[in-house]
């Protein structure tokens, strides 16, 4: 699968776009000490804590989303699910994400957890005003995968995300809102998987990822 250079450009931006605010607020913290210190040092102490912490969990979920390691064998489903929900702690929406053990059928293909994070990713995407996010199993013809109940206001997927999602996007046309979409979508192709999106109503979107039949899959998806 090549990757064009713009796209990792448009991907490096995001990572930076997302990581800007929390590192920010540790700067801020640290001026606040120096500057004033004495009365505001519990304060800035706190702010400080918190914003390292999320930006830890950002750069966790982005290791495990965009780089190798969300592919590695030593990655479980328990650590897929905690960065999951520690990513998710720091916006306004909520994930559920349960212990069922057909998850561990589910995450048996290569790239299965990778992409699911990447599900969740897109998730917060859309629910730009906050809700809920479930993740649940899910089956087809024998083949197990995971289905993402996104409610909440709002949690609609523009044409301009399902587009980016299919390949129906030009790498030229790609921008800042849709890298995260397309690079999902293209991560699904290169693994084996096929997302399905639905919109219900305004305020609920299912997202379900499945792998494909192995008839389906191209030589290089089936020599992974």
């Amino acid at each position: 699968m090549l990757i064009d250079i713009r796209l990792l450009e448009l991907l490096s931006s995001k990572i930076c776009h997302d990581l800007i605010s929390p590192v920010g607020a540790i700067n801020n913290g640290i001026e606040l000490v120096e500057d004033i210190g004495g009365s505001v040092v519990n304060e800035a102490m706190k702010l400080i804590s918190t914003s390292a912490q999320q930006a830890a969990k950002r750069l966790r979920l982005f290791r495990m989303a965009y780089g190798k390691a969300g592919s590695e064998q030593g990655v479980t489903l328990k650590d897929i699910r905690a960065t999951a929900k520690d990513y998710l702690s720091t916006s306004k929406s909520k994930l559920a994400w349960g212990e069922d053990e057909g998850f561990h059928k589910a995450s048996e293909k290569k790239g299965a957890l990778k992409i699911a994070l990447c599900l969740c990713m897109m998730s917060e995407d859309v629910l730009s005003h906050g809700g809920d996010v479930t993740v649940e199993t899910a089956s087809e013809a024998g083949r197990a995968g995971m289905k993402f109940t996104i409610t909440g206001s709002h949690a609609q997927l523009s044409q301009a995300m399902q587009e980016a999602v299919d390949g129906k996007t030009k790498i030229e046309d790609v921008t800042p809102r849709t890298v995260h979409a397309f690079v999902t979508g293209r991560m699904a192709d290169y693994y084996g998987f096929k997302i399905s999106f639905h919109q219900h109503s305004p305020e609920l979107l299912t997202a379900v990822m499945m792998p494909l039949e192995s008839a389906d899959l191209t030589l290089e998806q089936a020599d992974l």
